[in-house]
């Protein structure tokens, strides 16, 4: 078989991509219903994309919708064919980009537990104090912060704590919003 014809995981192999992968924020209001997730999961599995982020809830109860935010890391190319492939399903009402309109906020929030007695114990609160965690669990021989922000500040966070006896991270996924008065 030819080359240029092998098969890579995606179903988009026979032409390569050879632009630079992106981080791309898309936030999308679907109907709440029942397998909606499974299907955009699905949309992305089949096609050998990978989700990087994701969080789901619903934002109006009256009207039965749902908003999903997805962190993805594509091409351009993939990135237009993510987004024409999300504008087709049925229960999906409107898929934003808001990495590409350039106004959008981006938070994350972590709970980060961290084990350590003694000088290790002051240092961990120290820069808990200076990230602007809160300590929403405490014990003698540890502590459970919450941190809220960008995903590259809660990296740091966890990096600074791995040495000081950092225990367990769990994390909601990026939730944005654009900017303005104006809704999606």
């Amino acid at each position: 078989m030819n080359a240029k014809f092998q098969p890579t995981g995606s179903a988009y192999f026979i032409v390569p991509d050879t632009q630079n992968p992106e981080q791309h924020i898309l936030s999308v209001i679907v109907d709440n219903e029942p397998g909606i997730l499974a299907r955009i999961a699905g949309l992305f599995s089949g096609r050998g994309y990978n989700i990087d982020s994701l969080t789901v809830s619903e934002t109006e109860h009256e009207k039965h919708l749902s908003r999903i935010t997805i962190a993805v890391t594509a091409t351009p190319k993939m990135h237009m064919q993510i987004r024409m492939q999300l504008d087709r399903l049925v229960p999906v009402h409107r898929v934003l980009d808001l990495t590409a309109e350039g106004n959008g906020l981006e938070r994350e929030l972590a709970l980060v537990k961290v084990a350590g007695k003694g000088e290790n114990r002051v240092e961990t609160l120290r820069l808990a104090e200076a990230f602007r965690a809160q300590v929403v669990d405490a014990t003698t021989d540890s502590f459970v912060f919450e941190i809220t922000g960008k995903s590259s500040k809660i990296e740091q966070f966890i990096t600074l704590m791995q040495p000081l006896g950092l225990v367990e991270v769990v994390r909601t996924g990026r939730t944005a919003i654009s900017r303005g008065p104006e809704g999606m």
